[in-house]
């Protein structure tokens, strides 16, 4: 899982299996997050619509914006028109994992441990910063 800033610059990563759902592990990236202040709104996808993640966030005081899942019922919506315009700036993260395609090892891994995994992971995020500093 991956964390940028509003210019798509990464901020915090983490590295999990694929058991634990995004949801269980969203708060948890964002306390890792390397920048003095907290964001002011995480973007996500429609999985991130929970109101455990958002009432997590509101003790922090982040605001969630996702889209409502299919199933969920016209009066417990708690989005507006307005915020979920918002998550049209989502392809901001997705242009850092496009970033992440320039670098093999991370997309081939070849490391079979994740620590090790997590740390060429690092070390391109640490690349993509020095790249768009300097």
């Amino acid at each position: 899982m991956a964390l940028t800033e509003g210019e798509g610059l990464p901020i915090a990563l983490s590295l999990h299996s694929a058991r634990p759902h995004e949801v269980t592990l969203a708060f948890d990236l964002v306390q890792e997050c390397v920048t003095e202040e907290l964001p002011e709104r995480v973007i996500g996808d429609t999985a991130y619509d929970s109101d455990s993640l958002d009432a997590q966030f509101t003790e922090i005081d982040i605001e969630v914006i996702a889209p409502h899942r299919k199933n969920r019922k016209p009066e417990n919506r708690t989005q507006d028109g307005r915020s979920l315009r918002r998550g049209k700036r989502r392809w901001k993260i997705e242009r850092f994992f496009a970033h992440l395609q320039n670098f093999r090892r991370v997309i081939v891994r070849y490391e079979q441990h994740s620590r090790n995994y997590l740390g060429w992971l690092q070390m391109a995020a640490t690349c993509i910063l020095v790249r768009n500093y300097f």
